[in-house]
């Protein structure tokens, strides 16, 4: 019998993470392309697609790798289970905040399932695109993805298919992670999901889960109270930004009838003049909460929402040229694991040292920050030396320059070598994984 090959090596930290899915890939060319699509996405190129990920990492063309999105035998369900299984594992028991959110990309024309009009979140208005319900944890101010499901409109469903709405999905999707052995300490979500109190907020309560979720201007509760609405006087507090940077806001509660676990709150940059723009209502249930932790909490949902459409972006998202669903569900479960590749190498998840105490800190193009896209842009300088070489290299077959692929090559060991494991505080065993 012959031995399979093995994998041809990228750059460590790539290679390092895809080896906790080599089991699902038996075919090293898939394995192969599996480790390329999450170059690619990590890389700096502008625009993901395949045959601009081919150039970056050595290939002729792009056919394998649209050969493991639409034919190569992996079974993407497994793929994010044993994603979902890593974070575990390495939040040890650890609670995190839930934000439910959707991102809706623009499409042109009918032929990619599930595309109609509809309200796309990335453009603020109604066009054609396909929207996807996505569940994302936050730890100590770092990001980092879960689940998503696409949302079927009623007029585009498949044989097969059940029409659910996006508060349905969302519910779903906590049963889900909570069954995975998820916890959580606080779920944040939008209106759409605040109003849905039959499909949304019942999972929440029959879990007894605490919420913070926005609601309408004219919510159901003002109207149906038997005693007057009543309203706390207004109190100021600083919303404090990522960056350590403050705001002042107001923020007062909303008092509608008896004394309950719900509570109503308005939330705004200016007292007076109440701006719409930047006026918020919000309901919690969230025992012993202040006013200040209301305010910050929920201006959290919003700078983690813009956060995830930048990183989602950035990754290449809507840079998928497929038009079935289960070759797109395969490319956005490719991004969310190389979004998890680029959390990963945070402080918060794997307690690493800062990396501002990394040997690579001194280059000048080094980014000192801490935050999610300080850490992509330094994951980027990383995969330079191996991505720019394989962008120079056809010339190479024009002029032979032996003493410039000497140089890139040695350039590439000693980057690997000086490149730590990020696991190197968790002893993570590979079969941990593989189980079915």
């Amino acid at each position: 019998m012959v031995e399979p090959r093995p994998p041809a090596p990228t750059v460590k930290f790539v290679d390092e993470y895809c080896q906790l899915y080599q089991n699902l890939f038996p075919e090293v060319r898939s394995f192969e392309a599996f480790k390329y699509l999450h170059m690619g996405c990590v890389s700096d190129i502008k625009r993901k697609t395949l045959p601009e990920i081919a150039k970056i990492v050595g290939l002729d063309n792009h056919q394998s790798l649209h050969h493991f999105l639409t034919a190569s035998p992996w079974d993407v369900q497994e793929l994010r289970r044993q994603r979902l299984e890593l974070i575990l594992y390495i939040l040890q028991g650890r609670p995190i905040i839930l934000i439910i959110d959707e991102t809706g990309d623009k499409k042109k024309g009918n032929t990619t399932d599930y595309v109609k009009r509809q309200y796309i979140g990335n453009l603020g208005k109604t066009d054609n695109g396909i929207v996807a319900v996505t569940a994302y944890a936050v730890l100590s101010g770092m990001t980092f993805p879960l689940i998503f499901e696409v949302y079927k409109p009623r007029e585009r469903l498949q044989p097969g298919d059940k029409y659910l709405t996006k508060p349905e999905i969302a519910g779903i999707m906590i049963r889900k992670l909570r069954s995975m052995g998820f916890r959580f300490n606080l779920v944040l979500a939008d209106s759409l999901y605040g109003e849905s109190s039959k499909n949304f907020l019942s999972v929440l309560n029959e879990l007894n889960l605490n919420f913070i979720v926005a609601i309408r201007s004219n919510h159901r509760a003002w109207g149906i109270t038997d005693s007057k609405v009543k309203y706390s006087d207004w109190q100021r507090f600083k919303r404090v930004f990522s960056d350590l940077s403050s705001e002042n806001r107001y923020i007062r509660e909303i008092i509608c009838g008896k004394k309950s676990d719900i509570r109503y709150w308005q939330i705004t940059t200016d007292k007076e003049e109440l701006p719409k723009n930047t006026t918020w209502y919000v309901m919690s249930k969230y025992p012993e909460i202040t006013p200040r932790e209301v305010g910050n909490f929920y201006g959290l949902r919003t700078w983690v929402e813009y956060g995830l459409k930048q990183s989602k972006n950035e990754l290449g998202w809507a840079d998928f040229r497929l038009t079935h669903y289960p070759q797109i569900e395969k490319w956005w479960e490719i991004v969310f694991s190389a979004y998890l590749l680029v959390s990963l190498h945070s402080e918060q998840l794997l307690k690493l040292p800062p990396q501002s105490e990394s040997r690579f800190s001194s280059h000048p193009w080094w980014n000192q920050g801490n935050g999610w896209n300080s850490i992509l842009n330094n994951l980027r300088l990383i995969l330079q030396p191996f991505t720019l070489f394989n962008l120079i290299k056809p010339w190479l077959a024009v002029f032979t320059v032996p003493k410039l692929s000497e140089g890139f090559f040695q350039l590439q060991m000693i980057v690997n070598n000086l490149t730590c494991s990020i696991f190197q505080n968790f002893n993570i065993p590979y079969f941990y994984f593989s189980s079915a």
